[in-house]
């Protein structure tokens, strides 16, 4: 893996479920009509501001790579995605984040109130259409991920404003806020497929290692990318007051001056000193150490998948975890 970011684009490297792509659009499309147009508006709204759509994208993956023949996986890739927005709907209020991939959020456009409810009738949807498949097994993967990523949230909550935060303590928020339902999406497509015990847990621990990956460069790209390519404004960790790897790499290694710097800035959120911040992370081989993290877990996620059966769905699955560290977005 290079230590460049890449600029090939991600549709590039999933070509092989281009057609599950599209049929999951057309499920999400349906699937997000409601009688209520404040819902159909913002609901219609943070779907059509794209993304990658890694977590649907891993759905579709595992169940055509263990052989999956039926129409079930577009369904669950949907609930998935529905999954996912909701908590984006739901952490930009938390947050009081103003841009998100490039456009206003949600809760900037239509405010705090509408845009908590609309992230619950996301939530709603997603149950009513997991029941409609009738799989007690992916019923029990997606509510307890769905329980694990409240947790993660509040979690989060408690860690936001203290600089003395751990790594495991950080790394215990990735695991249950964002690789959790990376975990579930790769598990309900190796279920759905049939795929036995072991195979099952091999693609639950290549999404929680791919999901802790993009987390990590997530939280680098907040240091070291720009507003545009990421599409949301580059220091708003600091500004939120997060202690994200890279400050908590500046906490434990830092000088005397950096830890103080860093330290007023997490406990005040201030995003005034970001520039000064900025220098902090670089000098003291913070981004460089988030970066060799990133890299470990998706070189980790990378191993569990040496027994998928060869072809094009885990040649992108392998791609994939390239990807996750070689990007600017």
């Amino acid at each position: 893996m290079s230590a460049t970011p890449t600029t090939v684009p991600f549709r590039s490297l999933i070509d092989a479920i281009a057609a599950d792509t599209q049929e999951v659009n057309l499920v999400i499309r349906r699937e997000l009509h409601s009688d209520v147009p404040l819902v159909n508006q913002i609901a219609d709204y943070i779907i059509s501001a794209g993304g990658k759509r890694i977590r649907p994208t891993l759905v579709l993956l595992f169940a055509n790579a263990w052989g999956y023949r039926g129409a079930d996986h577009h369904a669950l890739a949907a609930i998935v995605e529905f999954i996912h927005t909701a908590t984006l709907l739901h952490d930009d209020v938390v947050d009081e984040s103003s841009l998100r991939r490039g456009r206003k959020t949600a809760n900037a456009l239509f405010g705090n109130a509408a845009s908590v409810l609309v992230g619950d009738f996301l939530y709603s949807r997603a149950f009513q259409m997991m029941v409609t498949i009738g799989n007690m097994r992916v019923m029990q993967i997606l509510a307890d991920a769905t329980n694990v990523i409240a947790e993660g949230e509040v979690l989060q909550l408690l860690n936001m404003h203290d600089p003395d935060v751990s790594e495991e303590r950080y790394l215990q928020v990735i695991r249950s806020k964002t690789a959790k339902l990376f975990e579930a999406a790769a598990q309900l497509g190796a279920v759905i497929a049939g795929a036995d015990d072991e195979q099952i847990e091999a693609a639950a621990e290549y999404g929680r290692s791919l999901g802790t990956a993009f987390q990590l460069i997530d939280d680098l790209l907040d240091y070291s990318g720009n507003a545009v390519d990421i599409g949301k404004n580059v220091g708003d960790d600091l500004r939120e007051g997060k202690p994200t790897l890279p400050l908590i790499y500046v906490m434990q290694h830092g000088t005397p001056e950096q830890r103080e710097l860093v330290r007023n800035c997490i406990e005040t959120g201030d995003e005034l000193h970001f520039d000064a911040v900025l220098k902090a992370v670089t000098d003291s081989g913070a981004l460089q150490y988030t970066r060799q993290q990133a890299v470990a877990a998706a070189a980790k996620a990378r191993a569990t998948i040496v027994g998928l059966p060869a072809g094009d769905f885990k040649n992108s699955l392998v791609n994939l975890c390239a990807f996750a560290v070689d990007r600017n977005h």
